[in-house]
This record gives C-alpha cells, sequence and structure tokens, in this order.
C-alpha cells in the first residue's frame, strides 16, 4: 500500500504560489558607460595617430614645394604648385642610387650578424647552466645603459690602429653584437619548455642541435622582431657613418642628404624628398614584419 500522502495543490488550501523570478534584463547604464568609454578610447587614439602621423604628412607635402615654400607661416598644407620634378632632380644631384645601396647593404649585414650572434648568446644565457651565468648576464644587459659617447674614442681609437677607418666593415664589427637583442631573444627562449631540450638531448643532439633545429623554428616571431628593429636602427644610423666614412662613395643615405646643406643655403625640399624615398623601405619592412614584431614582444614579456 502507497502510503505517501499526495501534495495538495496551493490553490485548493488557499496558500499563495511564489512568484516567478523575472528575468534579469541587463541595466542600461552599464552599456552606457562602456560604449562611451570606447568611444572616449577610439577618439583618443585617433587624436594620438594624427600627432605621430601630422610630422610625416608635412614631410610628404614639403617634398612636393620650391624651397622657399617649407617654411612658411602659417603652414602651406597643400602647396599652391605642385613640384614633382623634385623626385627626378634628386637621381642626378646627388648619386642617391649608391648611397641606398651602401645603407641596405649595411643593413641587411648587420641585422644577419645581430640575429645570428643574439639568438646564439641568448641560448647560452637561457638553456645552459654554468657558474655565474646570472651575473654575467646581468653585466651584459648593465652595458644597455652606458651612453654610446662614453666608448666613441675608443672605439674609434681601435679601428683606426686596425686600419679599418673608412671602410663599412668597422660598422660591421661595431654592431655585429648587440645587448638588446640577446635579452630580446633569452626572454623569448624562457617561455620555450625546457622538456623539449632534455628530450632533444636523450635522442643524442648537441647543444649547437639543439638550438639549431628545435629552438630557432620555435622562435620565428623573436627572430623576426629582431631583424626588424636592427634593420630600421641600422638603416637611420647617422653619427656612425659620419664618424668612420669619409668616401662619398661609402657614404649610407642618411650622410648623403647632408649634401643639401651648403654653407649659404640649404635645399630644404630636397632633404624632404630624399627623406620620403629614404622612408619607404622601413615601411615595406615594417609591413612585412609587423605581425611577428607584436607576437614576439607579447609573449617576451617585455613591457
Amino acid at each position: 500500500m502507497n502510503t505517501t500522502t499526495p501534495r495538495k495543490d496551493s490553490a485548493a488550501t488557499g496558500t499563495p504560489r511564489p512568484a516567478a523570478p523575472e528575468p534579469v534584463r541587463p541595466g542600461t547604464g552599464g552599456g552606457v558607460r562602456a560604449a562611451a568609454g570606447r568611444v572616449l578610447l577610439h577618439t583618443g587614439l585617433v587624436v594620438l595617430a594624427a600627432a605621430i602621423l601630422l610630422p610625416f604628412a608635412w614631410m610628404l607635402t614639403s617634398s612636393v614645394k620650391a624651397d622657399n615654400q617649407v617654411f612658411t607661416v602659417p603652414i602651406q598644407w597643400i602647396p599652391e604648385e605642385f613640384h614633382w620634378d623634385n623626385f627626378v632632380r634628386i637621381w642626378t644631384d646627388i648619386p642617391l642610387l649608391t648611397y641606398l645601396n651602401n645603407s641596405l647593404f649595411l643593413s641587411l649585414v648587420i641585422t644577419a650578424l645581430q640575429v645570428l650572434t643574439g639568438s646564439f648568446a641568448a641560448y647560452g644565457f637561457a638553456k645552459m647552466r654554468f657558474p655565474g651565468r646570472d651575473a654575467l648576464f646581468l653585466g651584459y644587459i648593465a652595458t644597455i645603459a652606458v651612453p654610446w659617447q662614453a666608448y666613441m674614442v675608443p672605439q674609434y681609437i681601435i679601428m683606426e690602429k686596425l686600419g679599418l677607418v673608412n671602410t663599412h666593415l668597422s660598422l660591421i664589427l661595431l654592431q655585429a653584437f648587440g645587448a638588446f637583442g640577446v635579452f630580446l631573444m633569452r626572454q623569448f627562449y624562457l617561455t620555450i619548455p625546457d622538456e623539449i631540450g632534455e628530450a632533444a638531448r636523450l635522442d643524442g643532439l648537441s647543444e649547437y642541435g639543439i638550438w639549431v633545429r628545435m629552438i630557432l623554428p620555435l622562435s620565428k616571431p623573436a627572430l623576426a622582431s629582431l631583424a626588424l628593429l636592427t634593420f630600421v636602427n641600422t638603416w637611420n644610423d647617422y653619427m656612425g657613418p659620419f664618424i668612420y666614412l669619409t668616401d662619398n662613395d661609402l657614404w649610407t643615405v642618411q650622410l648623403g642628404l647632408r649634401q643639401f646643406v651648403g654653407l649659404y643655403d640649404t635645399q630644404y625640399a630636397m632633404i624632404m624628398t630624399g627623406s620620403v624615398l629614404s622612408v619607404l623601405p622601413i615601411l615595406v619592412v615594417f609591413l612585412l614584419g609587423q605581425r611577428y614584431f607584436v607576437q614576439a614582444i607579447a609573449t617576451s614579456g617585455i613591457k
């Protein structure tokens, strides 16, 4: 026999049934504040981007002006007459093609050497254990804080005694190693699990084999980022070629544009034209490596 007492309906007993909870509607106040915050953020980013791009816009418009129209007050953003022949004259007024080739040669060679030496040294600091490793790394990274002017004269004396002044080799040797590249690559290597290297050692790979066959293929974003930064810094370098290169045939594009600065007058429009042409390779390289650059910075822990 079933002795379970049947439940009585609340309508029959007169007990009011509890009301069902109303669905929670999202408040309009939080949504409005979030939308306003996004609008302010995007507005600020647009203003910041415009402030950064403003000098480049002025350089671009000044490249097609006459010399007496570059520094007019107020600024004349749209010239009355476009001098497109500036982009033709500059190739004949100075040996611009020679300067571009020199800049490209130095940038490619120094970039390749810094990527090679930086990634190789970073592997030792990140994945190998030896006495004094951390202290050595700290001392090496501390050289970043030393201004270049502090050791500029000793470097020049060394290059002069070696007979390398007025050669591209002097700039290549001085910039083939970089503490920042070692730091960047080490930070990225630390994100790679040590178990990968241990498994490779068990399979019989040497430390060189682990670095070449295991670590480097996993470090493409960091390698591309280091290559991008080194290429841009070498291409824009002015003081190095100014100090070590005296032969006109060895000058870089940054140094070659100085020829438009005369004793009594300066061809500002031609300087702007050359600056526009010198920025184009940097723009192409950055656009090609932007994705790897952002990925490497995000994963290496650099803030």
